[in-house]
């Protein structure tokens, strides 16, 4: 694609972001339907409501927001939607009149990358691992999508809790309960979805994982664990030895990254075009 004065110009803000896959998906879905777009990553260490600011007045027409500016970057916003306003995180910005508007494509994304694998949210029994972000949006989109329990186990269940009580409180869905992670054995029966949240097992930390414990893993269906370096990770290994589907959260960082290009270009992305993107995350990632 040639870059000229119709360029539009789409970005990611956060720190670090030296490593994002993020302009793998945009640039390669851009050069498949033939959009004049150019996505670029934007270091952000200081001063984040001048550089939203900064990005509007050069004409950026979208951008992503990631760690650790999720919420930090609402009050500089012209307005937010209302998902995102009760999970209280943005991550995909859209411009409008006199600035930008805050979206949340992380509950979407993971929602469509479950379904891409046949797993559906609606009555699901889920466990979610963790109790910081991730793990308070896969909450949220638990309580959107009417799952028939949630556990939230953490090793402070104190902080479980709190994601609990707000899940409650902001939707109304009541069938969700923290637990601490050495608990697990009061999980009632099995055939849980289990949702992999925290950052234990991340690359370089490949020989960890949040529980260990093969009777925990006999109480899951399926994992879903929301790192994708290592490609599997010591939890997904753990669970597949005993016989439990395991997927990793590349398709997750796929399916958020094809919604905010669905935003920002107001059209749909054909899922041909998201294979194609997705076989180019592979060739990163694998």
């Amino acid at each position: 694609m040639e870059i000229n004065g119709k360029t539009k110009l789409m970005g990611l803000i956060g720190n670090p972001v030296e490593h994002t896959l993020s302009p793998v998906i945009h640039n390669t879905i851009a050069s498949c339907m033939n959009e004049n777009m150019a996505y670029l990553p934007f270091p952000v260490k200081e001063d984040l409501e001048m550089a939203v600011k900064g990005a509007y007045a050069l004409g950026v027409q979208g951008m992503n927001v990631t760690v650790p500016y999720k919420s930090a970057v609402m009050p500089s916003l012209v307005s937010v939607d209302e998902q995102a306003a009760i999970i209280g995180a943005v991550n995909t910005l859209v411009r409008v009149d006199g600035g930008y508007k805050g979206y949340n494509t992380d509950l979407p994304g993971l929602y469509r990358a479950m379904r891409s694998d046949g797993i559906e949210l609606a009555d699901a029994k889920v466990v979610i691992l963790g109790a910081g972000g991730a793990a308070r949006s896969a909450a949220f989109l638990c309580a959107f999508h009417k799952a028939k329990e949630v556990y939230i186990l953490n090793r402070t269940v104190q902080k479980a809790a709190l994601v609990a009580e707000e899940v409650k409180e902001k939707t109304g869905f009541t069938e969700v309960k923290a637990l601490s992670l050495t608990d697990y054995d009061k999980l009632p029966g099995d055939g849980y979805l289990c949702i992999q949240a925290t950052k234990v097992g991340l690359f370089p930390n490949v020989e960890e994982s949040p529980v260990n414990e093969p009777a925990f893993y006999e109480k899951l269906a399926v994992l879903y664990d929301l790192i994708y370096t290592p490609w599997e990770t010591k939890c997904m290994q753990f669970a597949k030895e005993q016989g439990v589907m395991a997927y990793n959260g590349l398709k997750m960082l796929l399916y958020q990254g094809v919604a905010a290009y669905e935003m920002w270009n107001h059209t749909t992305v054909p899922e041909d075009v998201v294979l194609i993107a997705y076989e180019e995350l592979l060739k990163k990632v694998k």
